[in-house]
């Protein structure tokens, strides 16, 4: 299957707060990915997808989600949680390997075109969203 830049779509797998959560969502992106044409991603996103949903998973007590969002040549990889307060501050790429927090962040930051959260209050929801992207080009 060839990728479509034209078409648009987007994903949300809701998971529970358990750490084989994480094994789950990168499998299933992987296997998003793979059906959309988009293999040349998949490396990149797994581990940003890993650490992001790993951080929403281990730092917070609630459910969380993997949303999954492919537009004009833009991969957003969001997890999101119930935890309204921000996330750690990423640590610098060189510090990554000696730091005990923000690792995770730390390679987000690395490795991805952009990347933010932004806190969440509408519809009955509450929490944040930690994302990334990756451009296709």
């Amino acid at each position: 299957m060839s990728e479509n830049v034209t078409e648009s779509w987007e994903y949300c797998l809701y998971i529970p707060n358990d750490l084989r959560a994480v094994t789950i969502s990168r499998r299933t992106l992987r296997l998003i990915l793979t059906m959309h044409g988009l293999i040349r991603l998949v490396d990149t996103a797994e581990l940003l997808a890993t650490e992001l949903v790993s951080n929403a998973v281990r730092h917070t007590k609630g459910p969380a989600a993997l949303r999954v969002r492919w537009a004009a040549g833009v991969l957003r990889i969001g997890a999101w949680d119930a935890d309204s307060e921000p996330p750690e501050p990423p640590v610098p790429l060189q510090r990554v390997v000696e730091a005990e927090e923000g690792r995770g962040l730390g390679l987000v930051r690395a490795c991805a075109d952009l990347w933010g959260w932004h806190q969440l209050a509408r519809d009955g929801s509450a929490g944040k969203v930690v994302w990334c992207e990756l451009a296709a080009a």
